[in-house]
């Protein structure tokens, strides 16, 4: 049995169910048939709804309560749009959407009497215009909930804006584009920035709200942004002009970062993003670039003199905001810096004492500024590298020899480096200034020179440390340049395996004197050239000298030696003041004055000299060593600080030391103007020597060449400084003694002569 349950809505839907009752599972059907039209509309029903709606829109526009339920208003809406899909111009649709249209255009015009009357303060003014748009919005989106309808399906379907579209429009029509109302807007905006812009605390919120509303209205390009940018520009060309006059350079770089940060703070807050690039543009253009040569030149290296590390470096992060072409001007000029100052450091003999020190000052304080203010640029390293080499070789020879003493200084016994590592620190970095000197010849003579009598006489801090600063020349300047330098330590080696064989030799047999002696036994070649000089040795001595020789020789056949006493250093022992038993460590010379009192008790000056024929310059060194330095194991009458051939000496039978070994023989380390003159006309005649094999080199392989073709490759090929006349002479000096010629057709030619 079926039964058929039908139920009816007043939408005229309907549904069907059927069931079975002899089933054992209960089948139901669900039937939806289409709609049913309802009764037909009457012709008059837009006329008759349309008060309802009107009343409905004034009331919104006006911010009442409309009498007629939201809900009753919809349905009107909805079946105004759904009872017709015609567009003609008699359409309920059509006649909804114009006069919607209409009530918008005639109450937005209402809003402009209000707008156009005169108000003393443009805050007050924006403050009106921002309460206008604010409810003009509020409405318009109450409206189009309303009319939703309306926008989905008659708008969709017609060429016509829709409903916020109309809304904005109209606005945009009758109220900001009218020019009074705009220009007041622009006007007072400009004036909230530029009090901004002054310090002043402004309403941030009331000019985001009028900028986003005129970018809603697409009118931000066109009315605003033409204005803003041109009162920028006028504001900081003259900002520029003036405060680049006015501020200390560090102070007008802190004003450029803080003007960018407001910029961008503004940008942030309320200016539109598409203004930006032009924004900050203008910032740049008007306070960096027009001022690039005023700032570079104005204090600039008051900056790094000053170490005002921040201020580079803010200098360089905005000059690299501008482009590469800026950049390579503050290089420059940095550059320039590097040059003038360290020529200050080099040039002055007065400031030789101090040069080391302070150039090693002085490149620390670069890298730090190349390091933290121009981020380790690749091309300001190169800039800083090239204009410490110009300068550092302004003055010839001179950097060499005093950086070549600073070595020296720091691998004596007695030097201020505390540990192992900072010794090896200072040494990297008095290496750092080897490579920028051309003359690293004049280096090796007064190193070697220096190195010779640290061996010598056993001042020499460390082996260690010594090889280590070998090791690193080598890598430096390769095997040629340490070449006679690794044969001192050899030397020095081989003495020891000498003495070794000398002990045993002398063992069972009578050592004169009961005295010891050590010999080092040097390679003439590898050492510096020392003069030949003589002294009357004591007896004992003497003996001495003659048993190592015939030791020596009959153990290297062929070979001569060749005693050299400048730098032999004796351990005496003894006293001056009764049962105060001490140890002198002494040069040899020394040693020879004070034996002498052994036997005389008061001696001149001509007694010493005749007694010990040390050389007139030495001896007076020597005395004043003894008598007038720092331990006194002499007195000397009169009491001067000169040496006079009329002068008396006895021992200081008063001498007191809290040490036992006292070492008095520091005269032998210190460098002569003797011994300073000879090393550099030493290294003299090695260039010339150098600049002869060169020349004599280049032209076996050509054969013939120019004069100037010649002169090229001579500069090429040598390392360190020479002068075109000095290139000059040594090519007359092999014309003269027949290792070239001149060509018979040009003077201007030499030809090489087997």
């Amino acid at each position: 049995m079926e039964k058929d349950i039908r139920n009816r809505f007043p939408n005229g839907t309907s549904s069907a169910f059927l069931s079975s009752q002899n089933s054992s599972t209960t089948t139901k059907k669900l039937v939806i048939k289409n709609l049913k039209n309802s009764s037909s509309t009457p012709p008059d029903y837009f006329e008759k709804i349309w008060p309802l709606l009107k009343q409905a829109l004034l009331a919104i526009l006006n911010g009442t309560t409309s009498p007629t339920n939201e809900e009753q208003l919809y349905r009107h809406i909805d079946h105004l749009c759904t009872i017709s899909t015609n567009e003609t111009n008699s359409s309920p649709p059509y006649l909804l959407y114009e006069n919607l249209k209409k009530v918008l255009d005639d109450y937005i015009q209402t809003l402009l009497p209000m707008l156009l009357s005169e108000m003393g303060d443009s805050n007050d003014y924006l403050r009106l215009l921002n309460s206008t748009w604010n409810d003009h919005t509020i409405r318009s989106t109450l409206i189009r909930q309303l009319f939703i309808v309306l926008d989905r399906t008659y708008v969709l379907h017609a060429i016509v804006p829709s409903i916020w579209e109309l809304s904005q429009d109209l606005f945009r029509r009758y109220i900001m584009q009218n020019s009074i109302i705009s220009n007041r807007c622009t006007t007072g905006l400009l004036k909230l920035i530029e009090q901004e812009r002054r310090g002043e605390t402004i309403d941030r919120n009331l000019i985001k709200n009028l900028i986003r509303m005129l970018i809603d209205l697409h009118l931000y390009k066109k009315d605003f942004e033409p204005s803003f940018l041109q009162s920028t520009e006028q504001l900081y060309h003259n900002e520029g002009r003036q405060l680049i006059q006015t501020l200390e350079l560090s102070q007008y770089l802190s004003h450029i970062e803080r003007r960018l940060w407001e910029e961008q703070t503004r940008i942030n807050n309320y200016i539109d993003q598409s203004t930006k690039l032009q924004l900050i543009h203008i910032v740049e253009n008007n306070l960096i670039t027009s001022h690039i040569k005023q700032m570079l030149s104005k204090n600039f290296d008051t900056l790094i003199d000053e170490n005002c590390f921040s201020s580079v470096a803010l200098m360089y992060d905005l000059f690299l905001r501008i482009g590469l072409n800026v950049i390579n001007d503050l290089r420059e000029a940095f550059g320039n810096y590097i040059k003038i100052r360290g020529r200050t450091l080099v040039i002055d003999p007065d400031k030789d004492d101090k040069m080391v020190d302070e150039l090693l000052d002085f490149k620390e304080k670069l890298d730090r500024f190349l390091h933290e203010c121009f981020h380790s640029n690749e091309k300001f390293s190169n800039i800083l590298k090239d204009s410490f080499e110009y300068f550092i070789n302004q003055r010839l020879n001179k950097p060499a020899e005093l950086i070549a003493k600073a070595v020296d200084a720091r691998l004596r016994t007695g030097n201020k480096e505390a540990s192992e590592e900072e010794l090896e620190k200072i040494l990297d970095k008095l290496l750092i200034l080897f490579r920028f000197i051309h003359g690293k010849d004049v280096f090796e003579a007064f190193y070697k020179k220096d190195l010779a009598k640290r061996l010598l006489v056993g001042k020499s801090a460390s082996v260690d440390a010594e090889k280590s600063m070998l090791l690193k020349l080598k890598q430096e300047c390769g095997n040629v340049f340490t070449g006679k330098l690794e044969g001192m330590f050899k030397d020095m080696e081989l003495s020891k395996d000498i003495m070794t064989a000398f002990e045993q030799y002398m063992h069972g047999r009578g050592t004169p004197g009961n005295i010891g002696i050590s010999v080092c036994v040097l390679t003439m070649g590898f050492w510096p050239t020392y003069p030949t000089v003589g002294a009357v040795l004591p007896p004992e001595f003497c003996r001495l000298q003659e048993i190592f020789t015939t030791f020596y020789s009959s153990k290297y056949s062929g070979r001569k030696l060749q005693w050299q006493y400048t730098l032999d250093h004796c351990l005496l022992k003894g006293w001056l003041k009764e049962k105060s038993m001490k140890e002198f460590h002494v040069s040899l010379y020394q040693a020879l004055v004070l034996l002498l009192f052994n036997e005389h008790k008061d001696l001149n000056y001509t007694d010493i000299y005749e007694q010990t024929k040390i050389p007139a310059a030495e001896l007076q060194r020597t005395l004043l060593s003894l008598a007038c330095g720092k331990i006194r194991l002499m007195n000397k009458k009169p009491l001067t600080k000169e040496i006079n051939s009329d002068d008396r000496f006895t021992l200081n039978t008063s001498f007191d030391h809290k040490l036992i070994r006292i070492k008095i023989n520091q005269v032998q380390l210190k460098e002569t103007p003797e011994e300073n003159s000879s090393t550099t006309e030493r290294v003299v005649q090695d260039r010339q020597y150098q600049i002869d094999a060169a020349i004599v080199r280049i032209m076996k392989t050509r054969k013939t060449l120019s004069h100037a073709q010649l002169m090229s490759e001579v500069f090429s090929q040598l390392k360190f400084p020479i002068s075109t006349s000095l290139v000059k002479i040594r090519i007359e000096s092999l014309l003269e003694r027949e290792y070239m010629k001149r060509s018979e057709d040009s003077a201007n030619v030499y030809e090489y002569v087997a």
